[in-house]
């Protein structure tokens, strides 16, 4: 029998997570261990027995083996904080790949070493007789500091060391030569930064509609049960989402037990977490990438301990190491924030479930506009449905003005304002009353429109559109696809058309507000975007500004969309709404659909009725369409047809397989290798005769795409490639990931990268 081995990190922390220790594996325990074991192995000189935990079995030894010591057993029983974060950083690993080093560095909250924030006191240690005595002798000597603190000690017993130094002047030298004269003691207690510094009210419970009631009831009647499950909340914008998540977590800490509200940008945080103070005081705190090493630190620490039951953040807030979670909020469920961009890339739903699992809670998704795959997966019974159709305050959906910038531009018109705008910003402005205008910059500098007609040049292939790469020796530019790398040359007019109005878009919030200037003087603005939201609390500045009245107009990307409330905002125009129709790639549609409908929802959000005016070259597309109706149903049961018949995510999943490589020929041989034993292996079915491959049942329908460059097929001198593998099992995704790892072992890969993206959410 071979013997296996098994590498174990023997210390959680992320100074040495990249050293593994390798261990044999008994013969006993061959059939038991796998990754993610919780494990005791002797460490050391000494072979003291520590806690370990397996992140990688084979029967490769990398050592000397008359060297290797054995691992001593499992470790069983109940399962704590960190063993479920293993158990997940596994979890990651296999269903999106990476190295387990890496998935644990996702998982696990920092290590760093950070400087401990310390409470000091000074506290009295003889009676008021013997101070009285103490600060006689210092009069009599003149020692003026020593008489200010004694004097102070008589008051009394416990002072503030920063107000000894501080107010009192007292150096600490004084200090302790009190300190050895028995008169005070310096009490060290540890304290944990908290970044959450808000000035609020106490904000009572409202009463919830019937509607809202139901949702609740049902959720904490699974949970109570022994059932909790996976719900999906459609409630258009304005609806009251947020309330029925506070009701919620409100419950669930009744319980006992702890929850995760998750949210999709950090811009977001200012105002949810405003709510969730405002109800829950001192037991909320946020985690998010603007926090420092130390506040990072202490969140999780005041998490582990039990000091918070309510942590609210992005993606990464899903692994507080809370000890006993009850409830994962994704609120704005469908952005594509969740989706992790770098090794491993995990999706923050999926992820979430399989944390809930761990823990035994429930799971709850929100979105005005549900991503595809969770309205898919309700449709099918997979999650529980439910719906909000009404808005709170009992307003109307604002009304929508879709404008064709074409006619526009006919019609003589060449301001990136249409006329409808024009007049109904003047009207607000009168009101004083406030606007938001949004620029949609998805995708803007990959394709080329015409200006005329709106045609968009797409690939004949995939039914994605073009992207412009720059001029080569022939002076022409080149139009490719990066699904399966189709090219042609960039044409000088439209091919539909023959307008000379053929090129890309370009435009930025800055060029919008310098316009809006000039034609109403003195109107008073805000930009937010990626220029003006760089520094630590910027996001929080520029909402409270805004909200507080400061300016009549707010401009912005994306970020101005997503969740944020504006009682006073009562119109809303997009900008150049269909430039995210064209970038190259599937999900194009929904995201439109959905940025639109977010940007629309700003409006009317309080007493007054809202307008919104959506300026498009495309305004017969059905994303389009579908958004100025604020009708989610209509536009799935449009864009699902189109998933399906082109085997697109939800309908089937893909995989996209990365590689990056400092040498152009080697990293385009290094994609054609791969995308090669892929076929030879997944669509050969007669040639595969392997066991654990699928067979011809399950490999019907399986689509290898590609490969082809990337969509920016080089970033700092770094070659990009890509393919795609499209099949109606996700498991069989996996297989193929697991097959190119083995592969890249076979290769010993120096300076080439492979990734692998699940349901990817951007082309590269």
């Amino acid at each position: 029998m071979s013997e296996w081995y098994a590498d174990v990190i023997v210390d959680i922390s992320h100074e040495k997570l990249d050293r593994p220790f390798q261990y044999r594996i008994p013969d006993r325990l061959k059939e038991k261990l796998e990754t993610g074991a919780c494990v005791t192995v002797p460490f050391g000189n000494g072979n003291k027995l520590l806690k370990g935990y397996v992140v990688g079995i084979g029967t490769v030894c990398k050592y000397d083996p008359a060297r290797m010591k054995e691992i001593q057993g499992i470790v069983r029983g109940e399962v704590g904080v960190e063993d479920r974060m293993i158990a997940l950083a596994g979890w990651i690993r296999r269903n999106y790949g990476s190295t387990m080093i890496q998935a644990l560095k996702v998982v696990l909250p920092a290590k760093r070493t950070v400087k401990r924030l310390e409470h000091r006191t000074l506290q009295r240690t003889l009676g008021r007789e013997e101070i009285l005595s103490l600060l006689g002798e210092s009069r009599r000597k003149k020692q003026v500091a020593k008489e200010r603190l004694l004097q102070e000690l008589l008051e009394q017993e416990s002072i503030p060391y920063e107000w000894v130094t501080g107010k009192l002047g007292v150096s600490a030298q004084t200090v302790k030569s009190l300190e050895r004269a028995g008169a005070v003691r310096v009490v060290s207690t540890e304290a944990f930064r908290n970044p959450v510094s808000l000035a609020g009210t106490r904000e009572q419970k409202r009463n919830l509609s019937e509607a809202q009631s139901r949702i609740v009831e049902e959720v904490m009647s699974d949970f109570d049960s022994g059932h909790p499950d996976i719900y999906l909340l459609h409630g258009i914008t304005g609806s009251g989402k947020t309330e029925v998540y506070m009701r919620l977590v409100s419950e669930m800490v009744k319980r006992g037990r702890q929850a995760i509200v998750l949210i999709p940008e950090i811009a977001l945080t200012y105002q949810t977490l405003l709510r969730f103070f405002n109800r829950f005081g001192d037991r909320v705190s946020i985690l998010n990438s603007n926090l420092s090493p130390g506040e990072k630190y202490d969140q999780c620490e005041r998490a582990r301990k039990g000091e918070i039951d309510v942590i609210i953040g992005p993606r990464s807030a899903l692994f507080t190491p809370f000890p006993n979670v009850g409830l994962i909020i994704m609120d704005e469920e469908h952005e594509g924030s969740y989706k992790s961009e770098a090794s491993p890339k995990y999706h923050a739903r999926e992820t979430a479930i399989e944390a809930a699992r761990l823990h035994g809670a429930s799971v709850l998704l929100g979105s005005a506009t549900p991503s595809l795959e969770s309205y898919y997966r309700a449709e099918t019974g997979e999650y529980k449905l439910f719906t909000l159709k009404e808005r709170l305050t009992g307003g109307q959906l604002p009304r929508v003005y879709t404008i064709d910038l074409r006619k526009e531009l006919k019609e003589g018109n060449r301001s990136i304002f249409s006329r409808k705008l024009q007049e109904l910003l003047a009207d607000r402005l009168s009101k004083g009353e406030q606007s938001i205008l949004f620029l949609n910059r998805r995708g803007y500098a990959g394709f080329v429109s015409c200006r005329s007609c709106g045609h968009v040049m797409k690939c004949p292939h995939c039914d994605v559109s073009l992207s412009e790469h720059s001029a080569g020796r022939t002076g022409q530019g080149i139009l490719m696809c990066h699904y399966c790398g189709y090219q042609e040359p960039k044409p000088k007019t439209c091919p539909k058309c023959g307008s000379k109005y053929i090129n890309g878009f370009k435009a930025g919030t800055q060029q919008i507000e310098e316009k809006l200037k000039e034609m109403f003087p003195g109107v008073r603005t805000l930009r937010m975007d990626g220029d003006t939201t760089r520094t630590k609390d910027s996001y929080e500045r520029i909402l409270s500004a805004f909200t507080g009245g400061e300016a009549d107009v707010l401009i912005g990307t994306q970020m101005i969309v997503k969740g944020h409330d504006f009682p006073k905002v009562t119109l809303v125009g997009v900008l150049a709404a269909d430039l995210s129709l064209s970038v190259g790639d599937y999900r194009a549609g929904e995201k439109t659909f959905q940025l639109l409908t977010q940007a629309v929802g700003r409006a009317g959000r309080g007493e007054l009725p809202g307008e919104a005016v959506i300026q498009t070259y495309q305004p017969e597309h059905y994303a389009v369409v579908h958004a100025a109706a604020q009708n989610y149903e209509s536009f799935y049961k449009e864009e699902i047809i189109f998933r399906e018949m082109m085997g697109y995510p939800p309908a089937a999943h893909m995989l996209a397989v990365q590689i990056f490589a400092k040498n152009q020929e080697r990293g385009q041989a290094l994609a054609e290798a791969l995308a090669s034993v892929t076929r030879r292996n997944f669509q050969d079915n007669g040639r595969s005769g392997e066991q654990d491959r699928p067979g011809p049942e399950e490999q019907a329908g399986l689509q290898i795409i590609g490969p082809a460059p990337a969509s920016i097929g080089r970033i700092n001198d770094i070659f990009r490639f890509v393919f795609y593998v499209k099949c109606m099992k996700y498991d069989t995704l996996v297989q193929i990931k697991d097959l190119l790892e083995e592969e890249m072992q076979k290769r010993q890969l120096a300076d080439e990268l492979v990734q692998f993206d699940f349901n990817p959410m951007n082309t590269m």
